[in-house]
């Protein structure tokens, strides 16, 4: 018994898709920040591939408008705040496009993810970060000692690459030195991104492996109990004890209103006592109606309604059987039964008149004309 308890507590099952819409309300989505380094260093890399020259000629433009400086500038302290703010102007055209880029590559990591959400609950104070033992207690956490794993791995595996890069490529980046200004800058643009290319390269690899391990210590994270599992159920569904009190409460409420149209038939008839219709017709109508039915204790709460009301009952069990089974409640009788129903209804005229005007009584009806195939069997 206490294993069974022990093994209800324990999170073994699968997030539900509540659960995850749930954690992501509170701004709890899977993240790596791996992805976002590695997006924003290959988007360098690629921008200053393709834009280099351009950055470097932009670059040497402003540098040289910085140190082209006009005497009056130089006698007019007020004028240089202005210069300043032109050169800045001018920079910051040059490295638009970087920055630009830089900062979609920044905000993309989420949409690889399916994590791109906002939530007011994520941004809200939450003062018990400011506790220095939960603090601490994040500090030698599992989770802490593998972000530091995976920092000192990354380190090594960027580190061995620069390295690589730094003594592969030594002969050109001493070469810079006998180049000229402007083709020296080009040359060490087109290094420094290649040398962007084979770091992001050598990243993608702690990508391809903190991804997926992000996404599984997520979804870990958010793996539920036997019983909460059961108490998400009952909270999407219901409580069975709940729907079934409502049910209770919505045949009881269908049922007066059913006991209540009785008064209005035309005759009840019955099986003997195990089924029991009532039907009614009134001139205009179509065909006879169904306007209340039932078994057992209903069948019998019907005769009683009907007896105390003056209704006639009448017997005629395949007849009560089939319009049990086939006839729904408030609706028009199958045609199929449109004969039998009318000799039943011929009979129920005869018996009002001989109790009026008196005469030969009225021979109930025998063999009534209904379909075998519509008399259920066994009831």
């Amino acid at each position: 018994m206490a294993m069974a308890e022990d093994s209800d507590l324990e999170k073994t099952e699968e997030p539900t898709s509540r659960r995850i819409e749930q954690a992501r309300e509170k701004g709890q989505v899977p993240h790596s920040r791996e992805l976002g380094t590695f997006l924003v260093l290959i988007v360098a890399a690629a921008t200053f591939w393709m834009m280099g020259g351009w950055f470097m000629r932009r670059s040497m433009a402003i540098v040289e408008k910085s140190f082209s400086i006009e005497s009056q500038v130089m006698r007019e302290p007020s004028l240089m705040l202005p210069r300043l703010a032109e050169i800045s102007g001018d920079a910051l055209f040059a490295f638009s496009p970087l920055l630009g880029l830089l900062l979609l590559a920044a905000v993309m990591p989420p949409f690889f993810l399916n994590a791109w959400v906002f939530s007011p609950q994520a941004i809200a104070p939450d003062f018990n970060r400011l506790n220095p033992l939960t603090g601490f207690g994040r500090m030698f956490s599992w989770n802490s000692l593998m972000e530091l794993g995976k920092a000192v791995l990354k380190a090594g595996l960027l580190g061995g690459v620069a390295v690589g890069l730094i003594w592969s490529q030594r002969d050109e980046i001493f070469g810079l030195l006998s180049e000229s200004l402007e083709a020296g800058l080009v040359h060490a643009g087109n290094l420094v991104s290649f040398s962007f290319l084979m770091m992001a390269a050598a990243l993608l690899l702690v990508v391809a492996a903190d991804v997926p391990f992000q996404l599984w210590q997520y979804f870990d994270k958010l793996k539920m109990t036997k019983d909460e599992v059961k108490q998400e159920m009952k909270e999407m569904m219901g409580d069975p004890h709940v729907k079934g009190r409502i049910r209770s409460l919505q045949m009881q409420a269908a049922r007066k209103r059913m006991m209540a149209a009785v008064p209005t038939a035309n005759v009840v008839v019955t099986n003997p006592t195990h089924f029991a219709v009532a039907l009614a017709y009134r001139t205009g109508m179509a065909a006879p109606k169904v306007v209340a039915k039932g078994a057992g204790a209903v069948a019998l709460k019907i005769r009683e309604v009907a007896h105390e009301n003056g209704v006639p009952i009448m017997e005629a069990p395949p007849l009560a059987r089939a319009l049990y089974k086939h006839a729904e409640l408030d609706s028009e009788i199958p045609s199929t039964l449109y004969g039998a129903v009318a000799e039943v209804l011929a009979y129920i005229y005869q018996l009002a008149n001989w109790r009026q005007a008196g005469g030969v009584y009225p021979a109930p009806p025998r063999d009534l004309p209904v379909p075998p195939e519509l008399v259920p069997v066994g009831v």
